[in-house]
């Protein structure tokens, strides 16, 4: 993944409230056929990001960790697939068929994507959050190719570079 420092967006979350906000701000900006990369430590936020993700691209009821279903899928403004590759090898991950969702309609939210790293599209968004306090987190978007250099671009004109670097 290329590091051109227009595409990477470092967001200092200081509450779940604002975590929430970032993903509700890409799921207004996701289409069909994003692909979303999403990593952290057991207990970062993942499962709780990709929630309000999916809350807000429309999903309706409870969306939970895919974790022992590896994937699952719910409708919304536009399809989601929840992938969890945790327990996977890159065989058998490759034996599911990835690419017929990562190149579909829908928008596929993969945790512990770096596991499968070769296996993720050439172009897709990855989000690393890491846990700096007990609801601060450090959340890294770095967007590998369009539309995602675009999304990266448009959060940092929206809420700059490190948003609460000047609180901190």
């Amino acid at each position: 993944m290329e590091n051109n420092p227009e595409a990477v967006f470092t967001f200092h979350s200081r509450s779940l409230r604002e975590t929430e906000a970032l993903a509700e701000e890409l799921a207004a900006a996701a289409a069909p056929g994003w692909v979303i990369g999403l990593d952290g430590d057991l207990g970062a936020g993942k499962t709780a990001f990709s929630q309000s993700f999916a809350r807000h691209l429309g999903v309706q009821g409870i969306v939970s960790s895919p974790t022992f279903t590896i994937i699952k899928e719910y409708a919304g403004r536009i399809p989601l697939y929840h992938m969890d590759v945790y327990r996977l090898s890159a065989p058998e991950a490759d034996e599911l068929g990835l690419d017929e969702y990562f190149y579909g309609q829908g928008v596929c939210l993969v945790e512990w994507s770096s596991l499968l790293s070769d296996l993720m599209p050439e172009r897709h968004l990855h989000i690393r959050l890491e846990t700096t306090g007990p609801e601060e987190r450090v959340i890294t978007v770095t967007a590998a190719g369009e539309p995602y250099e675009g999304v990266c671009r448009s959060l940092i004109q929206k809420w700059g570079y490190s948003k609460h670097d000047e609180c901190n």
